[in-house]
């Protein structure tokens, strides 16, 4: 006795009436936010790639952030790609298919920005790039850019997205961590300005380093803030989080941020903070 035919059985029917379904509806047509779980139909999306109904703001490549952030844009030292210093499987694969997708050569764009008649320094970490991860090349552009800015009295405004230091590249990667910081602190010394926008997520080994070093520290709604992750923390602290525990309004609320900006709004306060307090005075 046969306890299932071996055709047309309901459940055959329904996964063939699935993959149809899956032919027919084009990928990406419909996006969920992560924060308020609304539904939102991807032609609905205008170009800063925010929920329309909590203003949470979609991870983005660099690039397609730079489009609307500034008016002039020269970028530096595109040409820099990192290594596999310790042979790790699979990492030139990963990174080759980093550059595809972010359409750079490393994990930050760097380059000399322009609003208005105001000139900075500008980075932006790409999360499309192994989640913005902190590589040894990326401490390196980032370093470079802020030794430029000290040099050219510039401000630097930096857009930090990362998941942190990159494990394909062990210590050479946390040793970026002290290497920016030191280019942070002579940019500091000089008297010039820095500004960092915290974006969805910035976490690990740049949070604990040149991600807090700003003078004045703005973020995007909603974006996860912290160094360790949920899990990691509760397993550590031995007790259940908040849902909302590393979200940025959470931390503005305990004093780690100064400001929460979306992305509508961000060019106008970029600007406005450039005109009273990015240029030193001769």
């Amino acid at each position: 006795m046969k306890l299932y035919p071996h055709k047309n059985t309901p459940s055959q029917i329904q996964i063939k009436a699935n993959k149809k379904a899956d032919d027919l509806v084009p990928n990406g047509l419909i996006k969920k936010c992560p924060k308020c779980s609304a539904e939102i139909f991807s032609e609905q999306m205008d170009e800063y790639c925010t929920c329309p109904n909590c203003h949470y703001g979609f991870r983005i490549s660099a690039k397609k952030r730079l489009k609307w952030l500034v008016d002039e844009f020269e970028e530096m030292d595109s040409d820099i790609a990192p290594s596999d210093p310790l042979n790790f499987p699979n990492y030139q694969v990963k990174i080759d298919k980093a550059k595809k997708l972010s359409g750079l050569n490393e994990s930050v764009l760097t380059g000399i920005a322009k609003i208005a008649d105001h000139q900075f320094a500008l980075a932006i970490m790409d999360p499309t790039f192994i989640m913005g991860s902190l590589g040894q090349m990326t401490g390196e552009k980032l370093t470079r850019l802020f030794e430029k800015a000290t040099i050219e009295k510039l401000p630097v405004v930096l857009f930090a997205a990362s998941g942190g230091a990159r494990m394909q590249e062990g210590i050479l990667s946390l040793m970026q961590m002290a290497k920016v910081s030191n280019a942070v602190a002579r940019h500091s010394q000089a008297g010039l300005l820095y500004i960092v926008v915290l974006t969805d997520p910035t976490t690990g080994g740049v949070t604990a380093s040149f991600a807090s070093q700003a003078d004045i520290t703005l973020a995007e709604p909603h974006a996860i803030i912290g160094f360790a992750g949920r899990r990691v923390t509760e397993q550590t602290i031995h007790e259940e989080l908040e849902p909302d525990f590393q979200d940025s309004e959470n931390v503005l609320k305990h004093g780690f941020i100064d400001h929460i900006v979306t992305r509508q709004d961000e060019k106008k306060t970029l600007a406005y903070l450039l005109e009273f307090g990015g240029e030193k005075d001769e």
